[in-house]
């Protein structure tokens, strides 16, 4: 996926400082920076945003790359984009914010860190590889790609999903229709006539009378079993539970793991290519990988890598990792060529997942169409039971 690079005017002065000064804020440590609740999600007055999403971090990060390699400094970059964003946006908040520490005399990774809700750990441990290895231009591109590639395959799965929902959405509400609107006429009628109705009418008619008298306590039920289900899912043994569901339920566990493989992949690969020691790579992994089960699984075989080189066979020890994938990755152990073997083991996956997702699509259309049939025709049989008992009855 490409995206157009906007013009970035170029700044007057060689290293402008802040002609205002921002609204203070506290300082945090790396060990709360993924905390919920951070400073960093407040809006300060007039509707000031505090963070940039994935797609303005990505744009960030290229214009970033092209204003350093065009022969500014760090600092001039940062200006520039600062002035280039829209007030109380994302970007000239968090832009000024950088040039204001790195003038104040702070490294750039350090800056970046105080922004967990913007650059996720990844970012800010590749610049702190790019400082030490004097390549900022190289690592920029780098994490660019990286999120380009996540971008794409993102977008992907919600696209796969997008006609499903849509069907499903408009499923219920014309069942919820014909509760709340068809069944209570027929009802007049057969009450009218005074006929005894077959079970399926009656199922049916309860249901209309308890969504319609009833609905405010379906509401709240309804309400407090999300709110219970997203409570619950938020702990970790929620969270280990229902990542551990995704990869082994039906249809959905092939695009889940395959993303999950092929995003590990690249993540991997990008910071094993710019200096990122292996076990320090794992514990970044482990923070960004999406998945509570893949976590656990990188955080125990952080644990049994002890001579910082050698991962596939802890990986395999795991059981959650596809054979051929710790196989892939122990050959590039063996040739001495980690980077080249996850780059491999990312796009093969990401070939899987776009397969996957391709079968999911296919498979999921013709099951909705048919559940939706079914609620429908039990509707719709449920009725004409009731007509010909009444018309026999009646004769």
């Amino acid at each position: 996926m490409g995206y157009a690079r906007r013009n970035v005017p170029a700044p007057a002065a060689a290293e402008a400082k802040p002609a205002a000064p921002k609204p203070s804020l506290p300082d945090r440590s790396s060990s709360g920076r993924s905390s919920s609740g951070s400073i960093w999600q407040m809006k300060l007055g007039g509707g000031q945003k505090t963070r940039m999403t994935r797609v303005e971090v990505l744009l960030f990060t290229s214009e970033l790359a092209d204003l350093i390699e065009a022969g500014m400094t760090l600092g001039q970059a940062l200006k520039a984009l600062s002035n280039q964003g829209e007030e109380g946006s994302g970007q000239r908040f968090v832009c000024s914010d950088l040039c204001d520490r790195i003038v104040r005399g702070e490294t750039f990774s350090d800056a970046c860190a105080h922004h967990p809700q913007t650059f996720e750990p990844l970012y800010p441990n590749m610049i702190r590889a790019a400082e030490a290895s004097g390549a900022m231009v190289e690592v920029l591109r780098r994490l660019a790609e990286h999120y380009e590639i996540y971008d794409n395959m993102r977008g992907k799965i919600k696209s796969a999903l997008s006609y499903p929902v849509i069907v499903l959405v408009f499923g219920i509400f014309a069942v919820i229709a014909a509760l709340v609107w068809i069944i209570p006429k027929f009802q007049k009628v057969f009450d009218s006539m005074g006929a005894t109705l077959p079970l399926p009418t009656r199922i049916l008619i309860g249901m209309s009378d308890a969504l319609i008298h009833w609905w405010w306590l379906i509401a709240i039920v309804v309400a407090g079993l999300a709110w219970a289900f997203r409570a619950w899912k938020a702990t970790p043994q929620g969270r280990l539970v229902v990542d551990s569901w995704k990869l082994r339920a039906p249809l959905i566990k092939g695009i889940v793991a395959c993303g999950a493989y092929s995003s590990l992949a690249y993540t991997l690969k990008t910071l094993l290519a710019n200096g990122v020691n292996v076990l320090q790579a794992l514990k970044i992994c482990e923070e960004t990988c999406g998945s509570a089960v893949i976590g656990k699984a990188l955080a125990d075989a952080r644990k049994r890598v002890t001579d910082g080189t050698s991962i596939s066979g802890p990986l395999a020890a795991s059981g959650v990792f596809p054979r051929m994938m710790t196989d892939m990755l122990a050959v590039g152990e063996q040739a001495g060529d980690m980077t080249s073997s996850l780059e491999h083991i990312g796009k093969r996956y990401q070939k899987d997942m776009d397969r996957n997702i391709a079968t999911f699509t296919n498979a999921l259309e013709p099951l909705l169409i048919v559940a939706i049939a079914g609620v429908v025709g039990f509707i719709a049989v449920a009725i004409l039971m009731a007509v010909f008992q009444v018309s026999s009855q009646m004769g």
